[in-house]
């Protein structure tokens, strides 16, 4: 599985200590249009997330702050990312089992979606995910 990070400009203007700033654009510095953005955060360090797929919906992970482990699963193999800035993005695609943990305690996880919710969308079985990454490769 080829894990695809997104790298994110981040501008900073030396001459004054006015901070950085990232601007994150659709179709530009993610691949899609963002329908839905949320956050996860005040999760304990030994609790996991996740762990599920989506059917059709790609999402992008930003840890905005702090720090989390995600682990992205295609049904053959699995790949751990730490996330640890905001100029980092990680990107979740369609039929892709993913997991969230290792939340340090100031972690603020942003997740760019290019759906809106929808209950139907997830796949919570790890069983039935296997035989949809199965038959979709």
């Amino acid at each position: 599985m080829q894990v695809k990070s997104i790298p994110f400009i981040v501008r900073k203007d030396e001459d004054c200590s006015c901070g950085s700033l990232i601007a994150i654009e659709e179709n530009k510095d993610i691949p899609f249009h963002m329908k839905r953005v949320f956050f996860i955060y005040g999760v304990d360090s030994d609790v996991k997330r996740g762990a599920h797929a989506h059917r059709t919906s790609a999402q992008v992970l930003v840890c905005v702050h702090g720090s989390c482990t995600i682990v992205l699963d295609d049904g053959k193999e699995k790949q751990r990312v730490v996330l640890d800035s905001p100029d980092k993005g990680l990107l979740q695609e369609p039929l892709v089992w993913g997991e969230m943990e290792h939340f340090s305690k100031d972690a603020v996880l942003m997740v760019l979606s290019d759906s809106l919710y929808d209950p139907a969308e997830y796949i919570h079985s790890y069983e039935e995910f296997l035989e949809l990454a199965k038959v979709a490769s």
